[in-house]
């Protein structure tokens, strides 16, 4: 008899930022859900913030796989259309790099999305479903504009396309993911500069016409150009999910106008509302201040992990970054500085040695200490409050403490309970949360390095045997070089770290 997934029996409420309130999740289709997340414009190394924001939707994944949905999850690569300042003029943030490093666009592209994969590895991020990049869908917008022109939702002006909001607000509500009204927005713009070719300030851009010194640009029936920013998430996520999806996801300073843009463009080529529930992760801040590159006032995930900062002490694992970035619910504003990462690294290490200790706990007859049913339903509710990490952390700090006084023999527990305290813990912490024992890695680590300097010296003593005595000073000084010293002795050769 087959089991049935976890999420027949658990109610998941997620915060809708278009309606501002937490909300019952139902999937358009029973057991099958499609996530689409703003990705990166891979112009730069990949910033703390965007490391949360991928942090926190990946925590989203993890717990709608843990629940037993089928989740496609779409995560873009932004590597043409995003100009300077996220403005409607100015130059390509990916052809700007590419012109001060003296480097083809793609050979930026290249190197900031393999340093984006990097890092999101070592924060132990599992790899979307499909990543799809704005360049590899060219064709596809431009059909799309085709379609929201048809639609009488856009017009051109020399070679440009942009988006008549004026129109599309007449039967439609732009601004309702931002809550702004477009009237006071209207209001509220400088007039129009007579070079303008938009008929109103709120008009934004679906195609541009490139300038004669742009680099990245393709064909279309309006000029030679490229897309706009905002047009490129629409048809990624409609092409892989569909015209209406699940959860679209990104950071809160997305929602205006990226978001905003996002629904308009939807509605208007397709008719319908493209996104059923709309999710927002927080900043970050640096020492109570926002992080800025301008001010100095910035750290990136580099320098947490080798801890050559001024702002640090030390350096920290990613696991206990991740942990640090978990202790605090996607919504809120998180603040990072040294103590506070100090702080979750003595709690992250106090977790890992209390599964530790589980997996050599005695078990008795009966429990006494800790109510294990209701503890497990406790974590679930915390999960199944929009995904609140910091209280289910909590609570498997009330099992931590339970554990430890089983071990002292201050509290008991059942081979019953034990089973169901192990399993529970190890999803929630390793799944779930997908953090990484690091003491683990480190001896796994340790026994692969011993067996291949082992082969090695093997290898060296066969070179030897067969006088081969270059093959034999070529291994015994590459290792020195590495900080790994060769010692021959009567009983054989052992090997020491420098």
């Amino acid at each position: 008899m087959a089991i049935a997934p976890l999420y027949k029996t658990q109610e998941l409420k997620i915060y809708n930022s278009i309606s501002s309130q937490k909300e019952i999740f139902t999937p358009i289709t029973e057991g099958n859900i499609g996530m689409y997340v703003c990705g990166p414009t891979v112009y730069s190394n990949v910033h703390l913030g965007n490391c949360r924001t991928f942090i926190s939707f990946d925590l989203v994944y993890r717990y709608l796989k843990h629940l037993g949905y089928k989740v496609r999850y779409v995560r873009n690569i932004t590597d043409a259309g995003h100009l300077e300042n996220d403005a409607e003029e100015g130059e390509d943030k990916v052809a700007k790099k590419a012109r001060l490093e003296q480097l083809e666009p793609m050979e930026i592209v290249q190197r900031y999305t393999l340093d984006f994969h990097n890092i999101l590895a070592k924060f132990n991020n599992i790899p979307p479903s499909i990543e799809p990049t704005a360049t590899g869908h060219i064709v596809e917008q431009i059909e799309t504009i085709k379609t929201i022109i048809e639609n009488g939702f856009a017009y051109e002006a020399n070679g440009s396309v942009y988006f008549d909001v004026k129109k599309f607000n007449e039967t439609n509500d732009y601004g309702k993911l931002s809550g702004r009204n477009l009237e006071d927005m209207i209001a509220n713009t400088r007039e129009l500069s007579a070079q303008s070719d938009k008929k109103n300030p709120q008009d934004f851009a679906l195609w541009k016409k490139a300038d004669p010194e742009h680099i990245m640009r393709w064909p279309s029936p309006w000029s030679d150009g490229f897309p706009g920013w905002h047009l490129e998430c629409t048809v990624m996520s409609t092409k892989y999910l569909g015209e209406r999806f699940d959860i679209h996801g990104g950071g809160m300073d997305l929602k205006f106008p990226h978001h905003e843009c996002e629904i308009a463009q939807g509605e208007a080529a397709c008719g319908v509302t493209p996104v059923n529930y709309w999710m927002h992760a927080n900043m970050l801040t640096l020492d109570g201040k926002k992080m800025s590159k301008s001010t100095g006032n910035i750290l990136s995930p580099a320098e947490i992990f080798n801890g050559e900062s001024d702002k640090l002490n030390k350096a920290f694992a990613p696991s206990v970054a991740r942990f640090f970035m978990l202790q605090a619910h996607y919504r809120s504003i998180l603040d990072f500085s040294n103590d506070a990462l100090e702080a979750s690294e003595k709690g992250f290490y106090r977790l890992m040695e209390s599964i530790e200790t589980l997996e050599n706990l005695k078990t008795s007859n009966s429990t006494e200490g800790l109510n294990i049913h209701n503890w497990i339903k406790e974590c679930y509710d915390a999960m199944n409050d929009d995904f609140n990490s910091p209280i289910l952390i909590a609570k498997l700090f009330e099992a931590v403490k339970f554990i430890n006084s089983v071990k002292e023999d201050k509290a008991s527990i059942s081979k019953d309970d034990y089973n169901q305290v192990r399993r529970t813990m190890n999803e929630l912490v390793f799944d779930v949360l997908g953090l990484v024992n690091i003491n683990e890695a480190s001896s796994d680590i340790s026994d692969k390095l011993s067996s291949t300097v082992e082969l090695l010296i093997q290898l060296r003593a066969e070179a030897r045997a067969n006088k081969d005595f270059a093959t034999s000073d070529k291994i015994r000084d590459e290792l020195l070089d590495m900080g790994i010293q060769l010692k021959d002795g009567r009983e054989g050769t052992t090997f020491t770290l420098n």
